[in-house]
């Protein structure tokens, strides 16, 4: 009898267990707004933070360098940030939202980087899930 009950409780801890693992991961960034979204873009970009990149960016993001022609999906986009995991780098960040309507946003990121600078320009899109990061598009203005 002792045995069944001891059992019957393991198989109890096994199944609350499996469940337990098996719930997803709570969005921090559900419910902030896109200057949040924009902020944590650039501490991914500038400061090599990798935390919230699964939540940041969308499904479809695509991000372009328009100085070379390459183009980067969110697969490919944060696994080269995960690579770069920790690099800070050595430049004077500002952003400013350039246009805000209902349920899309546009920024633009500058890095000046002293001998030259990057500017991003960000599309930011808002879901059910939050906003997310939809469209990077890179330049190196002369």
């Amino acid at each position: 009898m002792k045995n069944v009950i001891n059992s019957i409780a393991l198989a109890v801890m096994m199944l609350l267990s499996f469940s337990a693992s098996a719930t997803e991961p709570l969005n921090p960034l559900k419910d902030v707004t896109s200057t949040k979204i924009l902020t944590t873009y650039l501490e991914a970009t500038t400061l090599g933070s990798v935390d919230l990149n699964k939540f940041l960016f969308s499904e479809d993001f695509e991000y372009r360098n328009s100085a070379n022609g390459d183009r980067f999906n969110k697969k490919e986009y944060t696994a080269f940030l995960k690579a770069h995991k920790g690099v800070k780098y050595d430049c004077k960040t500002s952003y400013e939202i350039l246009d805000q309507t209902g349920q899309a946003c546009m920024a633009k990121a500058t890095m000046n980087f002293g001998h030259f600078t990057r500017i991003d320009y960000i599309t930011l899109s808002q879901t059910e899930d939050g906003w997310k990061v939809s469209k990077v598009v890179t330049t190196y203005p002369k």
